[in-house]
Order: structure tokens, then sequence, then C-alpha cells
């Protein structure tokens, strides 16, 4: 995995880079999507227990070529259940719980915005790394980007603060996939393999305990589930997010996701009928230019400690 952007060398008139750019804006679509169909999920009759099966269960009938012929003999199992539990079922559970509670331009903001923070926080202690001044500026403007996204929201309780905790704990999750990932150099292959199997596996006997109703769900719900978080997330983003990577470097793919929050608030408008305030607007801008200068801020690198 690339560290810095002059690994990859981007020609603006190659026709790879312009796909490559159509790949970029197709992530910030998917992902925007996901928080809001995931939102639009836990507000029918799906529990997100049942939610987070499909997207696992679809996830690995769609990878079984690669299982089947995947070196499970060589697999060192403490690293696989981190990373694949750090985007798996602990994930999802704890966004899905979250946003029962909250708004998708909340859950936006609260989740993609507290991605740099605390994978910073974790590279400093875990990978012994010191980062530079425009960093932590970016990091700085996410945080009181939170703070005017959670502060209303809690004077004002329109909002339960389990809601809130529940998707912080859902950036500190991925947070630690991200690290992981980045710490243990691990491929888009063991990504592809681990992360639908070991949950799949996983949960299933979590889910017959957890509450469910999949059994009885209107299908037309059952099957959107299925191809948005067990097809298009789980599978086409993470193909899409590789290939943008090798051709534009780890660092400007890592742009596109800073403009999740916003495009997510704007999405939840016709879908879901929610108007973020003036205040909101404010703190969706703001986290997305932290989210900017914290990523151009790191095409130079971290300093070494």
């Amino acid at each position: 995995m690339p560290t810095h952007e002059s690994s990859t060398s981007i020609d603006p008139a190659s026709p790879k880079t312009g796909l490559a750019l159509l790949g970029g804006v197709a992530v910030i679509a998917i992902w925007s999507g996901w928080l809001v169909l995931s939102r639009l999920g836990v507000k029918t009759v799906l529990t997100p227990a049942d939610i987070t099966l499909l997207r696992y269960g679809t996830a690995a009938l769609c990878t079984l070529p690669w299982a089947l012929t995947y070196p499970w003999r060589r697999v060192r199992w403490g690293r696989a259940l981190v990373v694949a539990l750090g985007c798996g079922f602990p994930y999802t559970l704890l966004s899905f719980y979250g946003l029962l509670l909250s708004p998708a331009a909340q859950a936006g903001v609260l989740v993609n915005g507290s991605l740099p923070v605390i994978s910073g926080v974790l590279a400093i202690v875990l990978l012994k790394q010191r980062f530079r001044a425009g960093a932590w500026l970016g990091v700085a403007l996410v945080v009181v980007a939170n703070g005017l996204m959670v502060g209303p929201t809690l004077i004002n309780q329109t909002v339960p603060v389990a809601g809130l905790l529940l998707l912080f704990a859902a950036a500190w999750v991925m947070s630690i996939y991200m690290t992981a990932v980045k710490a243990w150099h691990v491929s888009t292959r063991d990504i592809l393999v681990w992360v639908p199997w070991i949950n799949g596996l996983m949960f299933v006997p979590i889910w017959w305990l957890m509450p469910h109703v999949l059994p009885e769900a209107p299908l037309k719900d059952v099957l959107l589930q299925v191809v948005y978080q067990g097809v298009v997330v789980s599978v086409l983003a993470l193909f899409l997010l590789g290939f943008v990577i090798r051709e534009l470097g780890s660092m400007t793919s890592s742009l596109f996701m800073a403009f999740v929050p916003a495009s997510a608030a704007l999405l939840a408008i016709p879908v879901l009928n929610e108007w973020p305030s003036s205040l909101h607007w404010g703190a969706i801008a703001l986290c997305t230019l932290g989210l900017v200068v914290y990523g151009r801020s790191q095409q130079l690198g971290s300093l070494p400690r």
C-alpha cells in the first residue's frame, strides 16, 4: 500500500486517469448512498442484525470464487480477525444502531470526520509516526465541525446521546481496521476474502440471538439491502477504490472521501426528507474543508519520530 503520493505518477492525458477520476466520483456516491440507504433500511421493519447478515452473506456468495482458491493455511489468524472485524459486523452494527437514532448528515460528519482524528492518534501511538502542521490544522477543523454538529444536539436533546456514542464507536472500529491494513500491508485480495467470509460465518449465530425479522420482511426491502450492502458496497466499491488508488495514489484517493459528508447530506434530502439546519450545513462544510486539508498535508508524508 503506497504511503506517499510521489509513488504514483499521474498522467492527466491518460485514459486510465479519466477512468480513475470517474471511479473516485463513484466511490463518493456509493459511500454517501451507504449512509442514506442504511438509514432508510433501519427505518423499515429490518433490524440492524438483519441488514448486517444480508451484507456479509451476499458478499460471501459474490466472493466465493476467490475464497475457494485462497491459501487459508497461510493465514495469520490474529491479523485476519482484526482486519475482518474492523470493517465487519462490529462496525456495521454500531453504525446501523447509530443511524437508527441519528440523521444521515450527522452520521457522515461524525464517522467520516472522526476517522482522521482517531487514525492519527493510533498512528502516533502504535506506528510511532508524527504529522505535519497541515495535518493538525485539518484535524482541528474536523474537531470544530464535530462540535458544531454535536453541541446543539446535546443541548436541545434532539438526538439521543447513545446515537452519537455509537457513531463515534463505529469510527474507532474502522480506524483500527485502517491502521491495521496500513501497518500489515494487507492486500485487496486478503480483504475481499477475509471480510465477507469471516464475518459471514461468525455472525450467523449472533444474528440468531439478536432481534431479527428477516423471514417476514418485505421482499423489496430485503433486495435493496442485498444489492447495495452486499454487492455495491462490499464488492464493487472495494474494486473501484483499489483501481483509483493504483492510478491516482493513496492520498489523492483519500481526498474523495472528504466529500462524503456533504454529498450524504444532499442525498438525504430527497431520499429521507432530512434537512440539515444552517449550523449543520456549516459543520458539514467545515468538516469537508478539514478532511481536504488533512489529506493534502499527508501527500508530503508523515514525519519520522
